[in-house]
């Protein structure tokens, strides 16, 4: 049986190394992706949200397990809409990741789809010294997230 994911991007750009890892990763885990693009008319914009689309599609042209759409619905609906059987979110911080938590209990009631929350691998990102202080703020281990020495 095929399993489909909707990624909503979340706090990441979807241009970025941090974004095409948890891409990556999706695809990993499951057998096809749907990169959901949020068509947000308050945020003003270089370039609309189908140009934005058709830039990330450009992304991904050698993948065929890939689509990308916009979407002006709830994350929910849009998941629904598109067979989605699992919601991807992929987060940067512990703060990010407590919300999408949050978010995940919520999408789960409204439509009984689960969420999967992906930290995106630490050298795909920038960490920052911020997000360090908060890992032990919270008595987390660090090492994990800290560059590898060469």
């Amino acid at each position: 049986m095929k399993k489909r994911i909707a990624i909503f991007p979340g706090s990441f750009n979807p241009f970025t190394r941090g974004h095409q890892n948890i891409v990556e990763r999706g695809l990993n885990m499951f057998d096809e992706i749907i990169i959901a693009i949020g068509k947000n008319t308050e945020k003003q914009r270089e370039y609309s949200a189908e140009e934005h689309c058709s830039k990330i599609v450009a992304l991904y042209t050698n993948e065929p397990r890939v689509t990308v759409e916009v979407y002006d619905t709830l994350t929910v609906d849009f998941a629904k809409k598109v067979g989605a059987d699992f919601i991807l979110r992929g987060v940067r911080t512990l703060k990010d990741f407590d919300y999408e938590l949050q978010m995940a209990d919520v999408n789960r009631m409204l439509s009984g789809i689960e969420t999967v929350v992906l930290f995106a691998e630490t050298d795909k990102v920038n960490i920052s010294s911020s997000l360090v202080r908060e890992l032990q703020a919270f008595g987390k281990d660090i090492t994990d997230f800290l560059p590898k020495e060469k």
